[in-house]
């Protein structure tokens, strides 16, 4: 009887331990919370549509540059995806919640996916190159929000965030560039 008792106590705790809130501490209002999760949320939704659009790109590039190109994509696609742990921590260590599916992501992003069943080399590095800019611009305005909150950790974080990203629009212009256009 004391089994049973014990059994279903553990069941009525289990129970209250998944219906109970995600209160992480926090130091921000409500109201900071909301705004700057939901930014970070929405760059993670657009930091995984670019990560699978480099992907995409990595495995379909062909032509004459196909090594260079790949392995470019493959490098750039990595420091991507890299940051998505970074974060969705960071929006669970101020107190919010963070994204839990594709279609959450789909209902997120703002960068636009690339289904085409062949998209030129150097178009696929302009298109990318134009989604690191839009990145870009999306980190400045979260980067805003904190600045307004006093959330000196996340902007720091995106402070790098802006310098790496920055880094692959000039890696993708750079790659892009035809002969005979002023390079060396």
């Amino acid at each position: 009887m004391a089994k049973a008792k014990d059994t279903a106590a553990k069941g009525q705790d289990a129970a209250a331990r998944r219906k109970a809130p995600l209160a992480t501490p926090s130091s921000f209002g409500s109201n900071e919370i909301r705004d700057i999760s939901g930014g970070l949320n929405a760059l993670l939704a657009d930091v995984f549509a670019l990560y699978v659009k480099t992907k995409n790109f990595h495995w379909h590039v062909s032509g004459p540059h196909f090594r260079d190109y790949h392995l470019l994509l493959d490098d750039q696609a990595g420091e991507i995806y890299a940051m998505t742990d970074d974060i969705a921590e960071r929006v669970r260590k101020i107190g919010g919640t963070t994204i839990r599916s594709i279609g959450h992501i789909a209902r997120l992003q703002r960068l636009k996916d690339n289904n085409a069943d062949y998209v030129e080399p150097l178009d696929m590095l302009g298109e990318l190159r134009e989604d690191n800019r839009a990145l870009v611009e999306s980190m400045r305005a979260v980067h805003d929000l904190c600045d307004e909150s006093n959330d000196v950790a996340t902007a720091s974080l995106i402070e790098n965030w802006i310098d790496q990203t920055e880094k692959r629009i000039w890696f993708l212009f750079e790659a892009s560039r035809r002969a005979g256009s002023g390079g060396h």
